[in-house]
């Protein structure tokens, strides 16, 4: 099989192409994707070129770890049929192209116990399962603290700050600088970092990636408060040591999400306590994948990228 794919052949090099699928195999599904979101954490890093060394990494590749879309065939015993929606983290099924991660593809190949049923009422909102699925892994586990602070409105923050409320946490504040970002909560505020002047968060979950924050985040830090670094950061992380010191600080790396994480997220979504709504700002067909990514990577106003595969044949 053939299908029509994103493909990034280097940095800043983007664009549709033909790609030549996986046979599928024992306890394989075959899928056509509907939507596919755009990360604007590890896919920008690769697409600007500045991704440090990471496992699979390679030129050309398809990228995307945030599709949505219907079987179309199923391997007998993997509990799918033809017509069940799922969303899918991605696949590796594209022969000589890499498939990191391999899910904005039109079609694709991938096991059966990597995917999730989810409802086909979710539309385009189902690719985002991957997102809400990481900030809950963020949230969830032993010994972790709910966020009395996130840093940034995206869609992570906001996903971090619906989270928190809907485990029955006090409600976080938020910080912004983006003026057109600080709009779109609810049940909880979003603030300026100058307009705050709090200096003892029990906890601080940072969803900016931005490395040169550490040093702020400590400041506002109570005694023994827990700094949470749930980004991406494509640079070596460092802090000044005595004031993290005297407060006697603790740094906790919350990684990429579970399968776990996946059906736990999807369940809070089915049963009306996490809402995806609101998170979307922008869809376009993926014949204009180029113009798509760079959007999504560049302008401010963009919270949330979708291609809708439907005319990408």
């Amino acid at each position: 099989m053939r299908t029509t794919a994103v493909i990034l052949q280097g940095p800043r090099t983007l664009g549709l192409g033909e790609v030549t699928l996986t046979d599928p195999g024992e306890g394989d599904l075959v899928v056509e994707v509907r939507h596919s979101g755009i990360s604007t954490g590890t896919e920008k890093l690769f697409w600007s070129g500045q991704m440090p060394p990471f496992p699979g990494m390679g030129y050309p590749l398809v990228p995307g770890y945030e599709a949505a879309g219907e079987v179309v065939e199923a391997a007998p015993g993997t509990g799918y049929k033809a017509g069940d929606r799922v969303f899918v983290p991605g696949a590796n099924c594209y022969g000589e192209v890499k498939g990191l991660f391999g899910g904005a593809a039109r079609r694709l190949v991938t096991k059966a116990d990597r995917v999730v049923r989810i409802d086909a009422g979710l539309g385009p909102e189902g690719a985002l399962l991957a997102l809400a699925a990481t900030a809950r892994h963020a949230l969830a586990g032993m010994n972790t603290r709910l966020p009395e602070l996130i840093i940034g409105h995206g869609v992570f923050g906001r996903l971090l700050a619906r989270l928190t409320l809907a485990a029955g946490g006090k409600a976080p504040t938020v910080w912004e600088i983006n003026a057109d970002r600080q709009a779109g909560a609810t049940g909880y505020s979003v603030v300026h970092p100058d307009d705050d002047a709090k200096r003892d968060y029990g906890c601080i979950y940072d969803a900016s990636g931005v490395s040169s924050l550490l040093d702020t985040m400590v400041g506002r830090l109570g005694k023994g408060g827990e700094i949470v670094l749930a980004g991406f950061y494509p640079e070596p992380l460092s802090f000044s040591f005595p004031p993290a010191f005297l407060r006697e600080a603790r740094f906790r790396i919350a990684a990429e999400w579970t399968r776990e994480d996946l059906v736990a997220t999807r369940d809070l979504i089915d049963h009306g306590a996490l809402s995806l709504g609101g998170l979307i700002t922008h869809t376009v067909s993926a014949t204009q994948a180029a113009s798509a990514y760079q959007t999504a990577f560049e302008d401010p106003a963009c919270l949330k990228m979708i291609l809708d595969w439907e005319n990408a044949a």
